[in-house]
């Protein structure tokens, strides 16, 4: 006899079911339900940033934008993305198409344009002209005209070559954006320096001053004349950057790529100011290409760069610089001449032994522009400050 639950005569009981498998489409809603809802990290990034992403015309500009926010490759990891260009294409396509339409009559990107750049040159080119007109009418009524006249012919000169320079300034590869704050106040400073800072050490030094100062305009003259390369390398550098930035793939690539462009830039500059100084002070009788002047024309042109791409501050401190170090020397020389405090001129006295009165300035402007140009090639490098305008 057997018992009824002897699985010799028992059916074999069927399998138990594994637990349901939830069905393909509601595993497809799941997915995405995790990727879109709240726990998708590109959807929290995309609220917040979205005026960002509204605004931008490509998926550079919000590639630019994240970086400027403190976003990087290896943050993008975080996003499940690759680096920050392909974080930026995410976005970019999860926005309607109609936010991507630029906005008609907006300022032209960093492409050919035959005639803004035929008006940008011709302003870059007045500058210069109205120094040399100066310099040509004086030079020529040499010794027919009284100093009063002369005088006025100058002042003449100096307020339309300072009325070209604000137009120059104000569109083109050279106008900045946000301004450049209190950095035209030191760059009056430096060029007068230029023309009257040797003479006023040397009278300092010497028991003055006591008597008028002879000016040299040769440095001045040939700096106006280099403004329109100025504006060519930057044209250039903001071109070749720009281009680099659409062929990158990471922020990396882009910055290891951007620096090299902004020596060359400073370089190419630098073989166009070298010539027109030494042209400019053959002219009115120098006595050769100082080298205050050279590291002024870097310096100036490195700040502007830097004000052009929406970065002005650390120019503007690189002049400030500068003036406090020109300045400081005629007052070192002048404290020192009070009881107990002759030491203070030590150091003037040792530059100035070493390198003429010239050498305060190179110093000043030289030590200022090599500053410049380090933070220049940090600043430069990163994708933010090559957005459009």
């Amino acid at each position: 006899m057997t018992r009824p639950d002897d699985p010799a005569t028992t059916p074999a009981a069927a399998p138990e079911r594994p637990a349901e498998i939830p069905p393909r489409a509601s595993a497809r809603r799941a997915g995405g339900a995790a990727r879109r809802g709240p726990a998708d990290p590109v959807k929290t990034l995309l609220h917040d940033h979205r005026d960002l992403c509204e605004r931008a015309v490509d998926p550079l500009e919000i590639a630019a934008g994240l970086e400027a926010h403190g976003l990087t490759d290896r943050t993008a990891a975080r996003y499940r993305h690759r680096d920050v260009f392909a974080l930026a294409e995410e976005l970019y396509a999860r926005m309607p198409p109609r936010a991507h339409d630029p906005a008609t009559g907006g300022p032209p990107g960093p492409g050919p344009d035959t005639e803004a750049r035929a008006a940008w040159t011709l302003l870059a080119l007045l500058p210069g002209a109205a120094c040399l007109a100066t310099a040509g009418v004086l030079r020529v009524t040499e010794g027919l005209l009284g100093d009063g006249t002369r005088a006025l012919v100058t002042v003449v000169g100096a307020l339309l070559a300072c009325l070209a320079l604000r137009a120059c300034l104000g569109r083109g590869p050279l106008r900045a954006p946000e301004g450049a704050g209190r950095a035209g106040m030191y760059a009056c400073w430096l060029l007068s320096y230029t023309v009257y800072g040797e003479e006023l050490l040397a009278q300092v030094m010497t028991g003055g001053p006591d008597g008028p100062w002879d000016g040299n305009a040769a440095p001045l003259l040939g700096l106006a004349a280099a403004i329109a390369p100025a504006a060519w390398c930057a044209h250039l550098f903001t071109v070749r950057a720009h281009r680099k930035l659409s062929g990158s793939r990471a922020l990396e690539e882009f910055g290891a790529g951007v620096r090299p462009l902004l020596l060359a830039a400073v370089t190419l500059f630098l073989g166009a100011l070298l010539p027109l100084l030494y042209l400019a002070d053959l002219g009115l009788g120098g006595g050769g290409v100082p080298v205050a002047a050279v590291a002024l024309g870097v310096l100036f042109f490195v700040a502007r760069l830097l004000a052009a791409h929406g970065l002005p501050e650390p120019g503007t401190v690189a002049l400030a610089g500068a003036c406090a170090v020109e300045a400081g020397a005629p007052a070192l020389v002048l404290a020192a001449r009070l009881p107990g405090l002759e030491p203070l001129a030590r150091p003037v006295d040792a530059l100035v032994s070493a390198g003429g009165t010239g050498a305060v300035s190179a110093l000043a402007c030289g030590g200022a522009a090599l500053g410049l140009l380090l933070h220049a090639a940090l600043a430069l490098s990163r994708a933010s400050a090559h957005t459009r305008a």
